[in-house]
């Protein structure tokens, strides 16, 4: 059914048919019954918990930040069975990001290229969102546990890098009371030079003022690390030193990508698209042998969330057998449809 429906609307805009069709959900979802439906029959229905950083997850599901930039759907997203949802990127001023168009599907690779740009509504007013939802979920949701959610924070674009500990820390007070634990994002593609961020120097300046605001909150939050699946193995254990150094609670491998070098989409079609971030299918062999790599250098002392190519649940035992704690999908989630999460669980039940 769901391959059908897929086959239509990927003959439109991939931003547009996003839109239309997470507020088409969010508008079903607003009749009881059909929201019930909806819970009733693509949430897993896992008899235990999973736990990591000190937190409790209904399930190891997660979707990877990108996907509800502002927490508009969180009540949708939940009723599909989501374990967690990762909100943003959030920055501390609003921003429409780059230019349109700015999102593509690669069929052929099962994969999607993404220069999104931090596009979105600004720390305050996804604050607010918050507050609401979870004011909501606490309303309804008193006979089970809440989903969890993790914030994904950034810097404006205009923002100089030198600066760029400021805007993390400002969304992290603005942030700090309405999500469950918080991931620093230095990896996307989309901004300019905010993969410089990644060096060892610039990473320790924005990861220890967070930690030591941390540290000052009466219920200090998880604070992990989104890394870029291109960075070298020395990068990678700059990475791994600084987290074990300042200990970080966990790390989200691995953000979108700028190889091409195993797609089969053909390079006129690549070139046409131009720039930005590759997800998907082409990710997953990265990803595991940088969870592998991560997890046997840290003797599994570092929580990972596993990112890219998760479509199945192979390819989720793929993931958690390289030592990851919780997966995230995305591109999966919009080439599989809202059964995955369900699928995924079925080896957990």
């Amino acid at each position: 059914m769901y391959k059908l429906l897929r086959s239509f609307l990927f003959l439109f805009d991939p931003e547009k048919v996003h839109y239309f069709s997470m507020n088409a959900l969010k508008l079903l979802c607003k009749i009881g019954f059909i929201k019930k439906w909806f819970a009733n029959n693509y949430t897993p229905k896992t008899h235990s918990s999973f736990k990591a950083f000190g937190l409790t997850f209904k399930n190891p599901v997660g979707l990877g930040a990108g996907f509800d930039k502002n927490a508009l759907y969180l009540t949708e997203l939940e009723a599909l069975g989501f374990g967690f949802v990762e909100i943003g990127t959030v920055t501390p001023l609003p921003q429409g990001g780059n230019d349109k168009p700015r999102l593509f599907r690669l069929p052929k690779d099962k994969a999607l290229i993404n220069r999104m740009g931090f596009n979105n509504d600004g720390v305050k007013v996804i604050a607010e969102r918050l507050n609401n939802w979870s004011k909501q979920s606490r309303q309804s949701n008193n006979t089970h546990s809440r989903m969890i959610i993790g914030g994904n924070i950034g810097k404006n674009k205009i923002t100089p890098n030198e600066d760029a500990w400021e805007d993390y820390e400002i969304c992290f007070d603005a942030l700090h009371d309405h999500v469950d634990y918080f991931v620093v994002n230095v990896s996307s593609p989309n901004t300019p030079g905010l993969r410089e961020l990644q060096e060892k120097e610039s990473l320790s300046k924005i990861l220890q003022n967070l930690q030591r605001l941390n540290e000052l909150k009466e219920n200090p939050k998880p604070i992990l690390l989104k890394i870029a699946p291109d960075l070298t193995i020395n990068q990678i254990d700059d990475v791994i030193e600084l987290a074990m150094e300042i200990k970080l609670d966990g790390l989200v491998a691995a953000n979108t990508t700028i190889d091409r070098s195993s797609l089969i989409t053909d390079n006129t079609i690549l070139k046409n698209i131009g720039a930005g971030g590759l997800s998907g299918k082409p990710l997953k062999q990265r990803s595991i042998e940088i969870v592998s790599y991560i997890s046997k250098r840290t003797n599994g002392s570092i929580p990972l969330i596993a990112s890219g190519g998760i479509f199945t649940e192979e390819d989720a035992k793929e993931k958690i057998n390289a030592g990851a704690s919780l997966i995230q999908v995305w591109t999966g989630f919009i080439y599989e449809g809202p059964s995955i999460v369900k699928n995924i669980c079925k080896p957990f039940l």
